[in-house]
């Protein structure tokens, strides 16, 4: 388990977050505790850190859900299993569809909440890998002079060398030249890696947009 999974726990039952807090210590965890969402937004983790919330549906002010939506605003990555012993079909439903990991209905047991929270890790440290990846990915496509840019869309778009010449009035081996130095910059061994890699981070992209747009729908 990595040092920097931390699970948040927010709940405004102090006894709740003790027993928790004892459960998990003594299960490895790092843990930390708040009374309330607000007590939880005044300094949020890293988006960088890897853990998971472990949140309570009913909270004195902001409820888990207010803070589900806050938190989604903020592009916060942190999955979130909800705790509540008072959700109803409704709730859940919401709180699933906004993007929860679980919905555990106190009193919750032990085990169960266990498994919920190493599969919300192992969602997280997967999330961290790949919004890495996308960085880096990035990263590279930065380096790239805006000639690079348009001849790496026509490749990825399937034209040869000869119509990607003739579309930008070079010769074939100007473009042969400007594809080499693209490999290069962008770490692949070939045409065929360069262009899946392309579509897989462009796929990506276009997915994570939506899903924005539907959670702030």
């Amino acid at each position: 388990m990595s040092e920097e999974s931390i699970v948040h726990v927010i709940d405004d039952d102090e006894a709740f977050r003790v027993a928790v807090s004892r459960l998990l210590d003594s299960a490895g965890y790092q843990v930390r505790t708040y009374a309330s969402a607000g007590e939880y937004l005044i300094e949020p983790p890293s988006p960088d850190m890897a853990g998971c919330l472990v949140l309570d549906l009913r909270l004195p002010g902001p409820s888990g859900l207010d803070l589900q939506q806050a938190l989604t605003r903020m592009e916060s990555t942190l999955p979130i299993i909800f705790l509540s012993g008072y959700g109803d079909v409704a709730a859940s439903v919401r709180a699933m569809k906004a993007g929860a990991c679980d919905f555990l209905t106190k009193p919750v047991e032990k085990d169960s909440l266990l498994a919920a929270i190493s599969n919300a890790l192992s969602q997280a440290r997967k999330a961290r890998a790949k919004r890495h990846e996308s960085q880096t990915w990035n990263s590279k496509l930065d380096s790239l002079t805006p000639r690079e840019r348009e001849v790496l869309d026509q490749v990825v778009a399937g034209r040869r060398n000869k119509q990607i010449a003739a579309s930008l009035n070079a010769s074939e081996r100007t473009v042969k030249a400007h594809r080499a130095r693209i490999m290069a910059k962008m770490g692949v061994d070939s045409v065929a890696d360069l262009v899946r890699s392309a579509e897989r981070w462009q796929a990506d992209a276009t997915t994570s947009s939506r899903t924005h747009r539907t959670l702030n729908a």
